[in-house]
């Protein structure tokens, strides 16, 4: 079906197109009866404002954009994406700035995104998710004058307004516990290296466990799916020491490692402790004896719609942390692992 226009609208009312355009774009020029009319006019063949007409009018393309590099296998179990997606749409409401979401092969390809968005005028502004330890991003997106927001950091820059939680807090808690509990091998089954939440994660459980005498203990990569948890798991438990306690980093990855302890034999948390991250309820709580670390998930999601508002703001001329002082305080947000935002 075709689209309806404002022709078919001036057609149907009998008025000339730019008496429409008055009326629907709220101008004056046209009585109040007739502003009614063809307002109903239009609502009932359906019309919709151009979105591409819109932002050639006003610069707005009323959508915020992220880029998940992610395969798409992992983004189909991992439900820390579709909870921070949930945060983001929380925070933009009922309005009409839409969330345009897309997925990328690899960072060359996610730039490219961005630089096209940008030259289209497809967004309004962007969220950075998965900050890495060398991000390119950053400087392409404000060398375009593109407005984002990075969840993630801190940054220690001033001209990106950033949300991330207190991995470190989070991971030295989680230590002095397994510590408390006997523990002195453990090992902490990780995400990709390049990714800053991990390092920060891998440096406090060196940090921790050196601290703590647990000189046995260390850090392992992976990809986050149930596959390379399980893998990573497995060498781990059938080593000459294996450890007696595993901290993972997603929940998802925690849920393979029961299988595979399963496999082997062993209890948990009999033979074996194990603490998964994200507490987002995807790993079995209480019988199984899996710990679930209080990711600050709410916190995250909070700032995930703070920082949707503070997008969509920045291309109107506000600046980087206006939209998120109406909520809490400007620029940098932090999560602690209780679930606070501050």
């Amino acid at each position: 079906m075709r689209r309806p226009t404002i022709a078919d609208i001036a057609r149907e009312a009998g008025v000339s197109k730019v008496a429409v355009s008055y009326a629907l774009n709220g101008r004056p020029g046209v009585s109040d009866e007739t502003r009614r009319r063809i307002a109903a006019i239009a609502r009932q063949l359906g019309w919709a404002p151009s979105s591409a007409a819109r932002a050639l009018s006003d610069g707005k393309a009323g959508a915020i954009g992220v880029v998940v590099d992610r395969p798409a296998e992992v983004l189909g179990v991992e439900p820390f994406f579709m909870r921070l997606m949930a945060g983001i749409q929380n925070g933009l409401g009922e309005g009409q700035t839409s969330l345009l979401m897309q997925v990328s092969s690899h960072q060359a390809v996610e730039l490219d995104i961005y630089r096209r968005w940008h030259a289209e005028r497809r967004v309004d502004g962007v969220l950075l998710v998965d900050l890495r330890v060398e991000d390119a991003r950053l400087d392409l997106v404000t060398g375009l004058g593109l407005p984002a927001v990075v969840i993630g950091g801190p940054l220690g820059r001033a001209d990106l307004p950033c949300a991330w939680t207190d991995d470190a807090a989070g991971m030295t808690e989680v230590l002095d516990y397994l510590a408390a509990l006997g523990h002195r091998r453990v090992v902490h089954v990780a995400g990709p290296a390049e990714f800053v939440h991990t390092s920060v994660r891998a440096q406090a459980f060196a940090a921790a466990t050196a601290r703590l005498g647990m000189t046995e203990s260390r850090t392992v990569h992976t990809d986050y799916s149930d596959e390379g948890g399980a893998s990573a798991v497995r060498r781990a438990l059938v080593a000459e020491r294996p450890p007696t306690a595993l901290v993972f980093d997603n929940d998802v990855m925690a849920t393979a490692a029961l299988g595979v302890a399963q496999e082997l034999g062993l209890s948990v948390p009999g033979d074996l402790s194990l603490v998964a991250w994200d507490d987002f309820g995807a790993v079995p709580a209480g019988p199984t004896g899996v710990e679930r670390a209080a990711q600050a998930g709410g916190g995250l999601r909070r700032a995930g719609g703070v920082h949707a508002a503070a997008a969509a703001g920045r291309r109107g001329g506000r600046g980087p942390g206006r939209r998120a002082a109406d909520v809490g305080r400007p620029g940098q947000h932090r999560a602690t692992p209780n679930g606070a935002l501050t």
